[in-house]
């Protein structure tokens, strides 16, 4: 079973639409989850203006039967009240950081509006609604996806996964109900005050802020990916969706960079045996330095990645460009935009890695219907048990 999505639609177009080929029949779809997840993307401090005229809310136009997946493909869309895209003022003062000037240059455009409607964050409900789609059926197989803000600008707001959250981890739901009481994404609210006064400055400054996003991922079956192939081992298609969201800068899975810096004895997990009737493979680590994947391929442990965000890159207090239309220097355009989106950009990151790993997990399961891939996924767990045992 192949499973693949794509999207559709531009920010002040008649709607934004994604479509999930590849789902298995069977699935219940929790369509109330994924509003929830559509409605944490609008949230967060530091938001703007376009989540006052936005009510996002899913509309299932073909892939259901009274709630139930049937095979075909799930398309879901969003109507977007602000759909004056023949109207919206053209924009030759190109924004530095966006893709204003490079994707004039690229289709020869005098007019930055023809290149950032589609390049919008807009697009980034897309990958909500088919990634929280994703995430229900993942929760039919006992994974759960969750992520959270570990800083924002220079205020390191949070813990990293094994440096003191390893138990409430243990517990997706406790995590993201932590997280989701917090304005910022973050599990610990010891930091919200400095967090709310680091945003309130750059606001008042016309600046913005950027920051660091963890993902975990528990209770996935080792084995999912490939060593085979370049382009089909698992953490380089993490690593291409995560940095495909509009303003990620970098990835790291596991230790990421730090492990450049570790001798090896430091970085690489022991194996060991796993207590009877625990967890979905037959041995555990001392460590989860490799954040759950190694060689392209989970195993076993619970995946572990961030992705850097950089700052939005419209400036209410703009910094200095040139009018495309005339090449004379200029101030760069503002439009409505945000002073900090990375806790709404958590639950963009959480939803691009479920899709990731729904793909993975099809992928290995194989199965036109849920109870089918259900049986194969126990089936493969049943034998990894065996090996364990060393029969």
């Amino acid at each position: 079973m192949a499973l693949t999505f794509t999207t559709a639609g531009e920010s002040h177009g008649p709607a934004v639409i994604a479509s999930l080929f590849g789902l298995p029949f069977g699935h219940a779809l929790d369509t109330d989850w994924i509003n929830s997840q559509l409605k944490r993307r609008q949230g967060g401090y530091g938001r703007g203006g376009r989540q006052n005229v936005e009510r996002d809310e899913v509309t299932v136009l073909s892939g259901l039967r009274r709630g139930v997946t049937i095979g075909s493909p799930l398309t879901l869309v969003i109507h977007n009240k602000d759909s004056r895209l023949d109207k919206a003022p053209d924009l030759p003062n190109v924004r530095p950081g966006h893709v204003d000037l490079a994707g004039v240059l690229k289709i020869g455009s005098k007019n930055a509006r023809d290149v950032l409607e589609r390049a919008s964050a807009r697009e980034t409900a897309a990958r909500v609604m088919a990634g929280a789609a994703c995430q229900s059926l993942l929760r039919e197989f006992g994974i759960e996806v969750v992520a959270h803000v570990l800083s924002i600008g220079e205020v390191a707001a949070d813990a990293a996964y094994g440096k003191g959250y390893t138990k409430i981890f243990q517990g997706a739901g406790d995590a993201r109900a932590a997280r989701d009481a917090a304005d910022f994404g973050t599990i610990d609210r010891s930091h919200d005050a400095a967090l709310k006064a680091a945003i309130d400055d750059a606001k008042a400054a016309g600046d913005t802020l950027g920051g660091t996003i963890e993902i975990v991922a528990l209770n996935l079956p080792p084995g999912l990916g490939s060593h085979n192939q370049w382009d089909s081992k698992l953490d380089g298609k993490i690593g291409q969706a995560l940095m495909s969201i509009q303003a990620m800068k970098a990835v790291e899975i596991g230790l990421g960079a730090e492990a450049a810096r570790r001798h090896g004895s430091k970085v690489h997990d022991p194996v060991l045996p796993m207590p009877p009737a625990h967890g979905r493979s037959p041995y555990t680590r001392g460590s989860n330095n490799a954040g759950g994947l190694e060689g392209g391929v989970t195993n076993g442990e619970p995946l572990v990645c961030r992705v850097h965000m950089k700052p939005i890159s419209t400036l209410m207090n703009p910094l200095q460009t040139v009018d495309v239309s005339t090449g004379k220097a200029a101030k760069a355009s503002t439009e409505r935009s945000d002073t900090c989106a990375v806790p709404a950009a958590a639950i963009v990151a959480e939803c691009a890695v479920a899709i990731v790993l729904a793909q993975a997990l099809l992928e290995k399961t194989g199965g036109d219907s849920v109870v089918e891939a259900k049986r194969n996924l126990d089936a493969y767990l049943a034998s990894l048990k065996t090996f364990g045992a060393g029969a």
